[in-house]
């Protein structure tokens, strides 16, 4: 039989951790004398043990000097009855996370009763890629500071049509990149906490899209003038994607089609970009770019390899969305006009022709990328075109 010797210590001063510590190592049923000088050593232990389902017989032997014996409690009765652990440390639940689990740590031993957490999303098909531990690695090793990473005082002196220009694109960007920073960011509030891989990259993603902002304002009033004109086609656009409420469809319509078109677009930028700042914050942007389209085509094909019938979900939206924009102005013409004149290079005709063709075929990049990743989800071919074909005139 094991003895505690709490000397002169009580349990409303730290006893109880001896007592614990000597019933550790016992098996239930074994019995543990504990002995000290406390006046209210015995008053103490027998409500300790009640709440921590071990039994109190009290004094071995008539006397206040007697030591007073506790049975360790069975497994089931130890302390937290009805506790139980919370999935794997390891990794996320295999199918879905309990409510009850709330905000404890995954593989916690989780004590019952506690208030459940009022995540929207706890099933794994509707969050999960396996991508996702190996994407947010990347973005946590990728991430850039704006104030160094770009050489802002690398000179930039365009002519003035050419400079409004890039200022026009900039402040087409940041509207959009705003809409894209909202969207994982509401979206990482409503996934269970225990797929935090997931709820990591989407915070990660917030954090790129509030770099990308910061760089592309930064462009913009480069000069000293202000920003160029946002279009209320192109803001019509962007509020369809915050309305989208379920997450893979606006995971969806964000990452797969407009951040996947926008690919293309910073690739553009960056090859015709007219001044050193306006190149980096293209290729700063693509990079982070990437991993957000990554992520977004991963999560959405493992969703329609769950569930195929989400195909005509992801149908649906593009569709519903397309109807509610087919009024708007599209993509502001100011835009247009200023890719055209970026790849042109100068205002001679042939310039302009050339120009001109840069755009439309960058247009048909677009197109080519969004079918091939409609494709790789799961789309036919045909459909893929046909989807593709009904995405906004805004890009994003």
């Amino acid at each position: 039989m094991r003895n505690v010797d709490l000397e002169e210590l009580g349990l409303d001063a730290g006893g109880h951790l001896l007592v614990q510590r000597g019933l550790a190592g016992l098996d239930a049923g074994d019995r543990l004398t504990v002995t000290g000088r406390h006046p209210e050593l015995a008053v103490q232990l027998a409500p300790w043990c009640r709440a921590q389902g071990h039994q109190f017989l009290g004094p071995a032997l008539p006397g206040a000097s007697s030591p007073l014996l506790v049975v360790k409690g069975s497994a089931a009765t130890l302390r937290w009855l009805g506790a139980a652990r919370a999935g794997d440390p390891g990794g996320p639940p295999e199918r879905r996370a309990d409510p009850r689990w709330g905000l404890a740590a995954r593989g916690a031993l989780v004590e019952a009763g506690g208030p459940p957490i009022g995540a929207r999303w706890a099933d794994r098909d509707h969050v999960w890629a396996d991508v996702a531990p190996r994407l947010y690695a990347a973005a946590a090793a990728a991430q850039w500071d704006p104030a160094t990473a770009v050489d802002w005082a690398a000179a930039v002196q365009l002519p003035a049509e050419v400079e409004g220009a890039v200022v026009q694109l900039m402040t087409y960007l940041v509207e959009n990149e705003q809409a894209a920073l909202v969207i994982p960011a509401r979206l990482l509030a409503q996934v269970h906490p225990h797929f935090r891989e997931v709820i990591q990259l989407l915070a990660a993603q917030a954090a790129d899209e509030a770099r990308h902002v910061e760089v592309f304002t930064r462009r913009g009033l480069l000069s000293g003038g202000p920003l160029g004109t946002s279009g209320a086609g192109g803001r019509a656009s962007l509020q369809t994607l915050l309305a989208e409420p379920d997450f893979t469809t606006a995971g969806f319509l964000l990452s797969v089609l407009g951040e996947g078109t926008f690919l293309e677009l910073l690739r553009f930028l960056h090859s015709h970009a007219p001044d050193p700042v306006t190149a980096d914050v293209a290729r700063l942007s693509l990079r982070d770019e990437a991993r957000h389209v990554a992520f977004g085509v991963a999560h959405t094909a493992h969703a329609v390899r769950a569930d195929p019938g989400y195909l005509g979900v992801l149908r649906s939206a593009v569709e519903r969305r397309h109807a509610t924009l087919l009024d708007t102005a599209g993509l502001n013409a100011g835009v247009f006009d200023a890719l055209v004149l970026l790849a042109a290079g100068s205002w001679s005709p042939q310039a302009i022709g050339r120009g001109w063709a840069a755009v439309r075929r960058l247009q048909a990049d677009m197109d080519e990328g969004r079918r091939r990743r409609l494709a790789y989800i799961g789309f036919p071919d045909d459909e893929a075109a046909e989807i593709s074909a009904l995405h906004t005139r805004n890009f994003m």
